[in-house]
């Protein structure tokens, strides 16, 4: 086989073996969907090393080397360099001949799954180690699923954020209950980000625009959502809690059909009808979900309901708005008119803000929409 056939492999088994991880820090090593993306990444290492006897792997300075060879940029392979450098991995190498046991045990660790010890070599995969600073350096040691226990640096988010958020969203397209400790890790990591980066982090979320639209807005709104609480002097449980609505805020767009949320031109009342109905669809999603705090199935219900009692669902006489569900409102409708789709370019800052100063008081609460273009003027982005 030839040397582009063998590093298509590799990189393969790379995508592959990321997917895995993202999947068990998730939701545990027994749950299906982990054992499936385990055989996947198992078998693509297998048959690479079927044509090799070991893949030898460095990280240097954020990039990845394999077999001596700087590698071509590519999306995977820099998540799983930063991600090698995050867990203080340098070197790594795969042997010929291991067993499937012994690759669990490595994507457990990887994972950070509970119960098991630091990642460390085992006999046909070796890890090479860096010596990593003590706690309140620079960096620290990452994980998929733990509270805490890195310090995400901010050119991390995006792919950090996505991988996880991806996972969250297909399991809910898939109809299966998620476990909430990889959209909990994000949204500690994203409070630490906050108290580091300060304005950067917003800047990041105020001036993407993706077409990953679903995940990335998720991930935007967040931000968005948390810079407001922040500045209004929100800390702690509660932040954090505000984090995780603003982040589950449209799963019930999972409850969608795809050809709706996909479709390039004006949807019929029908299809109208059948997306709205996903705030009460996530909503009672997210209330059945344990481990999930109230309060994301409340914004969930309410990010579509106005001010003025207009939007929908349609809210009785005298409703209340939560306050989480009125900046997420805010920062949701921000970044989908700052969002590139098929269909439409992005608006400038300049003429959302016009739109939203147009609806304060109505569609919206007037001190948040103030506070909320306050923070972006402060990025001199208005």
């Amino acid at each position: 086989m030839s040397d582009v056939s063998i590093s298509h492999e590799i990189n393969e088994f790379i995508r592959h073996l990321l997917s895995a991880v993202a999947a068990a820090g998730l939701y545990g090593m027994n749950h299906q969907q982990v054992t499936r993306l385990t055989d996947v990444a198992h078998a693509s290492l297998a048959r690479t090393l079927a044509l090799r006897s070991d893949i030898a792997m460095l990280e240097v300075d954020g990039e990845l080397i394999i077999d001596g060879e700087p590698q071509p940029f590519s999306m995977v392979l820099d998540r799983f360099a930063q991600y090698l450098r995050g867990n203080g991995i340098g070197h790594l190498r795969f042997l010929a001949g291991g067993a499937r046991p012994e690759f669990n045990r490595f994507i457990a660790a990887l994972a950070h799954q509970p119960g098991m010890a630091e990642l460390g070599s085992s006999e046909f995969i070796r890890v090479g180690r860096l010596d990593m600073p003590e706690h309140g350096d620079e960096s620290g040691r990452a994980g998929t699923g733990g509270i805490g226990t890195k310090r995400l640096d901010l050119r991390e988010l995006p792919g950090v954020e996505l991988a996880r958020l991806t996972e969250v969203y297909e399991a809910v397209n898939r109809k299966e209950r998620f476990k909430p400790s990889g959209v909990t890790a994000t949204v500690a990591e994203l409070v630490e980000a906050f108290n580091r980066e300060g304005e950067a982090i917003l800047m990041l979320a105020a001036l993407r625009e993706q077409d990953e639209y679903t995940f990335t807005h998720a991930a935007n709104v967040c931000i968005l959502t948390m810079a407001q609480a922040i500045s209004l002097g929100i800390q702690g449980q509660l932040l954090n809690d505000i984090g995780m609505a603003a982040m589950l805020h449209d799963i019930g767009k999972m409850f969608v059909p795809e050809e709706i949320l996909t479709k390039p031109g004006k949807l019929t009342e029908e299809e109208i009808k059948l997306m709205r109905l996903h705030p009460v669809k996530g909503g009672r999603y997210l209330m059945e979900t344990s481990g999930i705090p109230q309060l994301a199935g409340i914004v969930a219900y309410e990010h579509h309901m106005f001010e003025n009692s207009g939007g929908y669902p349609a809210a009785p006489s005298g409703w209340k708005l939560n306050l989480a569900s009125q900046m997420t409102t805010i920062a949701d409708v921000f970044d989908a008119m700052r969002t590139r789709r098929s269909y439409k370019e992005p608006l400038s800052p300049r003429k959302i803000a016009n739109m939203l100063l147009e609806k304060a008081g109505k569609e919206f609460n007037p001190q948040l929409v103030t506070n909320f273009l306050h923070l972006l003027a402060r990025l001199k982005k208005l």
